[in-house]
């Protein structure tokens, strides 16, 4: 057997890259007499911009470290010993990128061992042992701290999670097994599988302590201090610790049940790790820890090697990366400043953007319409919204007075535009309307001002055609809802020029969105692909088969939602005009289907209905299935996936061919921001590549091997 000192040594040598974090040991005479302690603080010499992770070099320290706290425990030189983080960080887990450079199960083995005979330690020593939460902590930094005796938490803390299964991994060094042993099977199975499941949702400082993680709860000003004075009361027994009785009968059983039952709909059974974690959490009943250990090193080196977990390192490095640095996007030193932004437009979308720039620039914000009464609505609903965030504690009533005094509406474009930098449109999306606004807009605002359109698939450089200046107009995409979608469409025109564009960048940024810049091609990047995709959908219900097998045909990609349920949150007749824009473009791929237009012109909101006494699961509504004309072509659920994914793949390899982004990483940057594509399938391209669907479509894969998969 390898000791764990030689299990780390040869990790290491894989990654030599590894930003290493030191495990300094300290004492102290804690208060009240309570005796010596020694503190162990995790850093790794940068500020907290640089957050402290484990990789095998990492855990070598720690393990150096405990090794001299085991010592003085021994020979009695200690009473107790603790571990904390550098300032606003505790420990974010293993680091991803030596995870990416594993080739083979004994090294993905070695990886989850070496952080579990570490870990034990601390449980193991011969004096009690504390973790003090003071900052972030997630993944292998949550799992340090179950290991010890007991927890305390910083009221400041932002953010603390499990968020292993979220990207494909279960939570390895002893989270599966210690935390429902903590907490019960109910809260585990929220912390481990329910959020990371919900987009990777964080619990803070309070939270932490509610749920029974933590067993005291601090400010952050002074967090270590009172940590250290509470330690020596626990230690001297004047506090006492209490923590609930587990239920490890049917209460246990019923939580994984949950568990399976929020996987089954998320992922549809499409990636393993939520199903994994839960028979960890199921077999860990009976407090048999080591057991539990063993089964996470098995799962861990499992889903190291498989495509699911390089896929979610992969769209989690485009998401914190690429995403941050657009490919393609003008020398930001270009960008004009941004002091005054005009909306045309004051409907909802109008309204949301509205919101959006006020929030975030911060800057006075003008609506226009078309009468008193919908500017009125506009600016209405504005002030609404920030009501909210008053009554919910997000701001305080000098900030939502401030706000709402930057927020006003006129309909005279001369009078609102005349010092704006900044106009962007959402109004109708008809050419000829659009044309008309920016030419009227053109007129009023300064010559320096950059004319935005949010248009979702109509041709920007045709709509700046006509005006003097077609060098200031940029695609500018939004998502609805506006506040939750981050990505944000930046599309450049034929003729706009590079500060137009350096400009709308940095206001991206500033309205924190991830931005990726496309080339002016019919319906950009998610729209295409999305009525590609919907549209062959479409095709095999208007052929024959039933919408149920068409609906439960993609269920496997473990998309947020099914085809036709996302048609009714775009709305049929936008879906509509999106599918008669492309068919324009692209008439021998993209089809008009009459079953649609049927829909759209019997005013039907969508395919679906809901009622309370079916638990309102979607029933196909009869007034639609009367309206349905289809042919006698039935297919199977595994022939309607392969039509539908091929179509994706030959779409999406002409889009590259076309320029249309820079690469395929911004394809799938787009479908996971834009439209909620999961992390497991790193948007669309690994999956495609996986399936083996890019290479029988197009000849070769769209990404090299070792990309968002298992290096060869």
């Amino acid at each position: 057997m390898s000791t764990t000192a030689e299990l780390l040594k040869g990790a290491a040598e894989l990654f030599p890259d590894e930003v290493v974090t030191s495990a300094h040991v300290r004492h102290f005479e804690l208060p009240a007499g309570a005796g010596r302690f020694a503190l162990i603080t995790l850093d790794n010499g940068f500020d907290h911009t640089k957050p402290t992770t484990f990789g095998p070099a990492s855990l070598a320290n720690l393990n150096t470290a405990i090794d001299q706290v085991e010592a003085e425990a021994a020979r009695g030189e200690i009473v107790a010993a603790g571990i904390t983080g550098k300032p606003f960080i505790f420990a974010v887990g293993a680091d991803l990128k030596g995870v990416e450079l594993l080739r083979n199960h004994d090294e993905a083995l070695a990886i989850g061992k070496g952080g579990h005979d570490v870990f034990k330690r601390l449980s193991a020593l011969a004096v009690p042992t504390f973790a003090y939460y003071n900052g972030a902590a997630m993944g292998g930094g949550v799992e340090v701290g179950l290991h010890c005796t007991y927890r305390t938490v910083s009221k400041a803390l932002p953010a603390f999670s499990l968020p292993e299964v979220f990207l494909g991994l279960v939570p390895g060094w002893g989270g599966c097994a210690l935390l429902p042993n903590l907490i019960g099977a109910e809260k585990a199975v929220q912390v481990i599988i329910e959020n990371s499941l919900n987009q990777n949702r964080q619990l803070k400082g309070k939270q932490v302590f509610e749920l029974g993680i933590a067993d005291a709860i601090f400010e952050g000003a002074d967090f270590l201090e009172q940590s250290l004075v509470w330690t020596a009361g626990v230690l001297n027994g004047s506090v006492a610790v209490e923590r609930p009785e587990i239920d490890r009968g049917e209460g246990w059983d019923a939580a994984v049940a949950k568990g399976r039952a929020i996987a089954d709909s998320k992922v549809h059974g499409a990636a393993p790790a939520a199903y994994r974690a839960l028979e960890i959490i199921e077999a860990a009943k009976d407090g048999d820890l080591q057991k539990g250990f063993d089964a996470e090193d098995q799962a861990l080196a499992d889903l190291i090697m498989g495509g699911e977990l390089r896929s979610g390192i992969y769209a989690f490095n485009l998401v914190q990366k690429r995403g941050k640095r657009p490919a393609g996007a003008p020398d930001k030193s270009l960008a004009r400043p941004v002091t005054k932004v005009g909306v045309v437009g004051a409907g909802l979308m109008a309204s949301q953007l509205a919101l959006l720039f006020l929030r975030r620039l911060e800057v006075p914000v003008v609506l226009t319409d078309i009468d008193q009464e919908r500017v009125d609505k506009g600016v209405g609903y504005v002030h609404g919204e920030i009501d909210k965030l008053l009554g919910k504690g997000r701001i305080n009533q000098d900030k939502a007075n401030r706000l709402k005094g930057l927020v006003s509406g006129v309909l005279d474009k001369a009078e609102g535009f005349a010092d704006a930098d900044f106009v962007i449109e959402a109004v109708f999306e008809e050419m000829s309307v659009k044309q008309k606004v920016f030419a009227e807009v053109e007129a009023v605002a300064p010559a320096h001002a950059i004319l935005a359109t949010n248009t979702s698939s109509l041709s920007v450089s045709e709509m700046a055609s006509k005006l003097r200046h077609p060098e200031r107009v940029v695609g500018f995409h939004f998502f609805n809802p506006v506040a939750v979608l981050p990505l944000l469409e930046i599309v450049k025109g034929e003729q706009t020029d590079d500060a137009s564009l350096a400009t709308a960048f940095g206001v991206a940024k500033k309205l924190k969105k991830t931005a990726v810049l496309t080339k002016d091609a019919p319906a950009f990047v998610v729209n295409r692909i999305l009525t590609r995709f919907m549209g062959e959908i479409q095709n095999v219900i208007d052929e024959g088969t039933s919408v149920e097998t068409a609906e439960k045909a993609v269920e496997p990609l473990g998309l947020p939602m099914s085809p036709l349920v996302l048609l009714e949150l775009v709305g049929p007749a936008i879906g509509l005009h999106v599918s008669e824009t492309l068919n324009r473009a692209f008439p021998e791929r993209f089809t008009v289907s009459p079953n649609l237009k049927a829909v759209v012109e019997a005013g039907k909101r969508g395919f679906y209905v809901y009622k309370p006494e079916n638990g309102f699961k979607p029933e196909l509504d009869p007034e639609v299935a009367a309206l349905l004309k289809q042919g006698d072509t039935v297919l199977t659920e595994q022939q309607v996936r392969d039509r539908v994914l091929d179509a994706v793949a030959q779409e999406i390899g002409l889009m590259l061919e076309e320029g249309v982004v820079a690469e395929a990483q911004d394809i799938d940057l787009c479908l996971i921001t834009g439209a909620g594509w999961p992390f497991h399938l790193g948007g669309i391209t690994p999956y495609l590549d996986r399936e083996g669907v890019s290479e029988r479509v197009n000849g070769k894969r769209f990404l090299a091997q070792g990309v968002a998969s298992v290096p060869a």
